[in-house]
């Protein structure tokens, strides 16, 4: 099932069940699906781009858990940190650090980068090898880790 299909009938459940932020939530995806099919691409998106789209979703929450915090704004901590997990149900599950460490060790050992000057470049294959899978801070701290 799309993920345009699976958002309507969550969100055909959440608006009779009453669950109010979990509906806000669902909407909100709902629009970026709705945004990225009038943009002219005349097909259903890839699992790719859905993930895409789902994560830059849960990135804006993230962001947005770190400015309410240093805020002093729990009550909006607390909401974002409520629509990051109703997104995170959406998304593959994460990989965890040490898997993640052990793929950028193959990465570093097969391209041949040693010294934080390539950073760029290590970044780009990292990304390219776990996109989707982890979030690309923890993937920047473990690069930045090997290369030091």
């Amino acid at each position: 099932m799309s993920l345009k299909n699976k958002i309507n009938e969550d969100l055909n459940a959440a608006l009779k069940a009453g669950e109010k932020e979990k509906m806000e939530t669902l909407r909100s995806i709902r629009a970026e699906i709705l945004k990225m099919d009038k943009s002219g691409m005349n097909r259903e998106m890839t699992e790719e781009e859905e993930i895409q789209l789902l994560s830059r979703q849960a990135k804006m929450r993230k962001e947005s858990i770190e400015m309410f915090e240093a805020a002093g704004r729990q009550d909006l901590v607390d909401k974002e940190k409520f629509q990051l997990a109703i997104i995170s149900e959406y998304l593959p599950e994460q990989m965890s650090a040490d898997e993640a460490e052990k793929i950028i060790i193959k990465i570093l050992a097969d391209t041949g980068i040693t010294e934080k000057k390539d950073f760029g470049k290590a970044m780009g294959e990292a990304m390219k090898e776990l996109k989707g899978k982890i979030d690309g801070k923890i993937i920047q701290d473990l690069l930045k880790s090997k290369l030091s």
